[in-house]
This record gives C-alpha cells, structure tokens and sequence, in this order.
C-alpha cells in the first residue's frame, strides 16, 4: 500500500472536541483498510487569511498531520468524507514518495571536476546543442548578400 499524508486543518475548539474530531477522523482511515503511522499536532495557529467554510468564517485553525498507508481507491472516498466533516476547514491528501538513493563516494567527490563522470556528461550534452556553423560554398571570405 503506499503511504500518504493528510494535512489537516480543524475549527478552534475545545480540547475534548478537538480530540473526538481526530479519533473520527483516524476512525475513517482505520475502516477503509488503512494503516496509520503517526499522527503530528503542528498547534493551534492563525490562519494566513480569512476561510469560509460550512457557513462560518475562521481565522484560528488547529493544524495536524496525518501519515498513513491506504489503498489508492479509497483515497477519493476518505476526501469525500472529510469535505462534509463540519469540523474540518481545510483537508489535503498527498502521496509520499521516497527519495530515491543517493550512492555517493568520497573517491568520486575527490576527483578533479574534468574526471568526474557527471561533468563529462554535461560537457557531452553541451557539444550536441552546439549550433554547427553554416558553410556557403561560395568560396568568398564573406556572405555577398546583405543579412
């Protein structure tokens, strides 16, 4: 399954509130077939600007991240959920992609810049979007006609 995460923003609240809004919402995860890895409380904070949501008007919101493991078909059913959540203000689900690896060697970083293999390729790409200079086959030093 791959891993997402979901950014959260939630109404100002009291704190029971806000914990019953998070174990529904954790609830809905767990019942798609997901798998949560962590759940991170990034505080309560001033909104950059003024959101209408549900028919109220917010400038506090309480943010959370949400790590997760889900099915891929039961992410537009977990959006669909949240978007009706009266709690939620803002609801957004990425895909976590691992960085790929990185195989680095102290010899390799060592060498002088024209042995490198990466700076031989640049140089490489550089000579084949060289313009080739055009050849008039006049025999003339110059081109006869004005340019």
């Amino acid at each position: 399954m791959p891993s997402y995460e979901l950014a959260l923003v939630l109404r100002q609240m009291a704190r029971p509130e806000l914990v019953s809004t998070l174990k529904r919402t954790a609830e809905s995860i767990l019942d798609k077939g997901g798998i949560i890895r962590k759940i991170e409380n990034m505080g309560q904070q001033n909104l950059p600007y003024k959101i209408s949501v549900h028919g109220q008007v917010h400038k506090v919101g309480n943010m959370f991240t949400i790590e997760f493991d889900s099915a891929p078909t039961q992410i537009d059913d977990l959006a669909e959920e949240y978007s009706r959540d009266i709690d939620i203000i803002r609801k957004n689900i990425f895909k976590v992609e691992q960085p790929p690896e990185i195989k680095c060697t102290l010899h390799e970083e060592l060498l002088p810049p024209a042995y490198r293999k990466e700076v031989q390729e640049m140089v490489r790409i550089g000579q084949k979007k060289q313009k080739k200079k055009f050849n008039y086959n006049s025999g003339l030093d110059y081109y006869p006609f004005q340019k």
